[in-house]
């Protein structure tokens, strides 16, 4: 709340501390309130980031392990995971530690929800995902 009366709700570090408050409740497994300060986050990170910039695609990403570890809704989950990988192969490339951390959780996102086809495909794009 000080942030963002200071600095305002859409500045970086505003939208940094609400994208922390949803890892808070997602460590509480509190996944609806979690979801709620991530979405705040993504909405704030797309205005004023854009939505390919990495840290838009973070918040992406966290989102969709909540959908994935909490909520258990692997579709949505997978959903999110291909926005996110696809924006950082654009934005990062391949190689990026950051793009192969994504890979490497969409591939057990895949493995959860018994996506073979997606499994395939993603290997297809990430021959070493199994060991990133």
């Amino acid at each position: 709340v000080g942030r963002e009366k200071v600095l305002g709700e859409d500045h970086k570090k505003t939208l940094d501390t609400v994208n922390n408050l949803g890892a808070v409740y997602d460590d509480l497994k509190d996944y609806e309130k979690a979801l709620e300060y991530y979405e705040r986050a993504l909405k704030g990170k797309e205005k004023m980031l854009g939505k390919t910039h990495p840290s838009t695609l973070m918040t992406v990403m966290n989102i969709a392990i909540v959908y994935k570890n909490g909520l258990k809704d692997y579709q949505k989950a997978e959903e999110l995971y291909q926005r996110a990988l696809e924006g950082y192969e654009a934005q990062l490339g391949k190689d990026h530690a950051e793009t192969k951390d994504c890979a490497w959780n969409f591939k057990n996102c895949l493995k959860m929800s018994g996506n073979s086809a997606g499994l395939e495909a993603l290997k297809k794009a990430h021959p070493n995902v199994e060991s990133y």
